[in-house]
């Protein structure tokens, strides 16, 4: 690309005579300068969600140094946009899903901008905003427990295992300096452990395959390779044998649940990853199925499943599984070749022998690996078939514009509403290591119930966590619910000495955006959905100062713990939203964190590495990519992660031992200390905060 002449002209100034520039985010400068001369620079700014105006220029706006587009237009994420040189004021307008770092690459010899999601910490380091709160100087805290304990009752502080005697209706004891001038009180002699119950869950969510890879002989099942370069969606080698391996490190958190990913065998290949195809993206995650009734070799086999859900069992945990009713995965040129799906192909003679092989070459990107796929061909019939999926092939159903006919992210969309009976899906009944067999009189929904419910009648599988939960009709999820209990109590009667217990089958749904509100997802097969309000609205400011977190607690117990149909599983990281230490990269803050959310009403979930300050990942311009970093082992040998680890590891085992902190009545005690009761049943305990610790 020839540069303008008044560009070059500038580019042979001497450094000191070339002028400072500035990236201009909606008019205003970023204080940070960047140079004409040199190769490719980058600074990272913070976005709040929206769009933004983006551009670069000196101060004056001249021509020659004033970077944009001729005409305003989208700037794009992962691609180098060409800019003109004399563009005035003209900006690109950046559409922010997620507030965050962005970082930002100008070349100013091409010209060019490109931006990213930071992943690595930067010299712009975001800070929450200054919350007022309680001061502690340090020295030892008074709190009336008058009508809670009578005098002369001992009590010990969960946390620095100090105990103390109630005298005159009063207690006082010093804080450890590490629990953040938290007292957990809890009698010294405490009452026998009480039953489990689902409204208590604590439960561990992890994505399979980032968590511990216990077998690494596995890693590229079905010719799955690395990319070389990020390894932005790639199969990284987690399973269930490493998983097994971590069981200890999980229950020590005071987990009484475990929530894995879909395990079911995934499509072979890859799609392009992200808008621009700048990665290839694989179904590590576990939602791109393709056959629901063999588990993915990536992950392990059934005997290596069996030995995770009865060692887990052994602990006192249970096992939730999650499912995929709506939709199946993409087609990909790997399984077109492994299922002998070839007539579905095109230009074969372009493709490697192995057709998962293909790599895009310097002018193409990984999107391009659809010029091999024939979309025009009748031959689609031979995969899913038009009995059971909504997709945009020949002669299928058409996806709809509402929730349940619509697809979710293009992908092939499960008939789940309709009553016609079918035989098994063309792609399985050709498949030869297939566990699908055909059912007398059954519908799409009917066969997908009954794969899904095998896992809990071969393997004890206590629950499901159920993904896009509005894409789908209520009654579905009623019958599979009803499967689902019928089953597990079939493995109950058949495993006496390996069961926990008679409670029933536990489902928790994902209605997206849905909050503490009790609707007719109760009724059609729910015992509690995912609350995406806490993590939205409540962490970070309860996180700042636990004293702001009385509204919530008080809510909270109120409308979940006085409805023994009605409870929510709150987070505060996610593989689809956000990861709470990736916003501040700020350990102290982590540990407050854990302090607010696990003393919360209501069942919990803790996303695998909240407690250990897991970072982000490079997401190649795909924001949830970054949220899915593997999990974070080597850092927790010694130093600030591994007591960020022993922190998490104290409030959770208070919260598992106490179930009156989730399930029990609240009452405030006092403002100052802030200190609050919870009670069930015989259980009791009290929570003081002295406040946050002066300097």
């Amino acid at each position: 690309m020839r540069l303008p002449p008044l560009l070059l002209a500038l580019l042979a100034l001497p450094a000191w005579a070339a002028p400072d520039l500035h990236l201009y985010v909606d008019g205003k400068a970023v204080p940070a300068t960047l140079s004409m001369t040199g190769g490719v620079q980058q600074l990272t700014h913070h976005l709040a969600k929206g769009s933004h105006q983006i551009r670069i220029s000196d101060t004056g706006n001249s021509c020659g140094t004033s970077f944009g587009p001729d005409e305003a237009q989208p700037l794009p994420f992962g691609t180098a946009q060409p800019m003109d040189t004399c563009a005035g004021s003209n900006s690109f307008a950046l559409k922010v899903m997620l507030a965050g770092d962005y970082q930002f690459s100008f070349d100013p010899q091409t010209p060019s901008l490109k931006v990213l999601r930071a992943t690595k910490t930067s010299t712009f380091k975001r800070h929450p905003p200054e919350q007022a709160c309680l001061a502690w100087d340090g020295g030892p805290v008074t709190v009336s427990l008058q009508g809670v304990w009578p005098d002369g009752t001992r009590l010990r502080d969960a946390y620095s295992r100090q105990e103390a005697v109630v005298s005159q209706g009063k207690l006082t004891l010093t804080p450890s300096k590490d629990s953040g001038g938290l007292l957990l009180l809890e009698p010294a002699t405490p009452p026998e452990p009480a039953p489990f119950d689902w409204d208590q869950a604590n439960v561990y969510f992890l994505l399979t395959d980032r968590f511990a890879n216990g077998d690494p002989g596995n890693d590229h099942s079905f010719g799955r390779q690395k990319d070389g370069q990020d390894e932005v969606a790639t199969w990284h080698g987690g399973d269930f044998k490493g998983l097994t391996a971590k069981l200890d490190y999980i229950k020590a958190l005071g987990i009484n649940a475990i929530w894995i990913t879909p395990m079911v065998e995934q499509v072979h290949g890859f799609i392009g990853g992200g808008e621009q195809g700048k990665f290839p993206f694989y179904g590590y995650h576990g939602y791109w199925a393709l056959d629901f009734t063999k588990i993915d070799p990536n992950y392990g086999d059934e005997e290596s499943l069996k030995k995770l859900v009865d060692e887990a069992h052994q602990r006192g945990m249970r096992i939730i599984l999650d499912v995929v009713m709506n939709h199946a995965g993409y087609a990909t040129l790997a399984d077109l070749q492994d299922l002998g799906l070839t007539t579905l192909a095109q230009h074969t003679d372009k493709l490697p022998s192995r057709w998962s092989e293909w790599r895009p070459s310097s002018e193409q990107n990984w999107h391009d690996y659809n010029q091999f796929i024939d979309y025009q061909s009748p031959a689609w019939n031979k995969w899913w078939g038009p009995d059971w999926v909504r997709a945009g092939l020949p002669g299928y159903p058409q996806p709809g514009n509402d929730d349940v006919t619509g697809t979710v992210a293009g992908l092939p969309d499960f008939l789940t509403g309709s009553t016609k009976q079918v035989g098994l899906p063309p792609l399985l009944a050709a498949k030869q290591d297939t566990r699908a067999k055909g059912l007398p009189n059954a519908s799409v929904s009917d066969y997908l119930i009954a794969w899904h419910t095998d896992w809990v009648r071969r393997f004890g599988i206590d629950g499901f966590r159920a993904d896009t939960v509005k894409h789908l009709e209520p009654e579905v999820w009623l019958k599979l619910k009803q499967a689902g209990s019928a089953a597990l109590k079939e493995w109950k009667a058949n495993n006496p000495t390996k069961k926990l217990d008679d409670l029933p089958f536990y489902m928790v749904g994902e209605v997206w955006d849905q909050g503490v509100s009790k609707d007719f997802w109760y009724q059609n097969g729910f015992d509690a959905l995912i609350n995406f309000d806490y993590q939205r609205e409540a962490a970070l400011p309860q996180a700042q100062c636990l004293a702001s977190a009385e509204p919530t607690y008080a809510s909270y117990a109120s409308r979940l713990n006085q409805d023994s149909d009605f409870n929510v599983l709150s987070y505060i990281s996610s593989h689809d939203t956000k990861l709470f230490f990736g916003d501040y990269q700020d350990v102290a803050l982590q540990r407050r964190v854990a302090s607010s959310f696990l003393l919360l009403p209501g069942a919990v979930q803790i996303y695998y590495g909240d407690e250990s300050g897991r970072g982000l990942a490079k997401d190649g311009g795909v924001f949830d990519q970054g949220v899915r970093s593997d999990m974070n082992w080597q850092e927790l040998a010694s130093g600030d992660k591994a007591e960020l680890v022993k922190h998490w590891q104290r409030l959770g085992q208070f919260r598992a031992r106490h179930p009156a902190i989730a399930a029990g009545s609240h009452r405030q005690l006092s403002d100052v200390p802030y200190s609050f009761l919870r009670e069930k049943g015989a259980d009791k305990v009290v929570v003081v905060f002295a406040g946050r610790e002066q300097p």
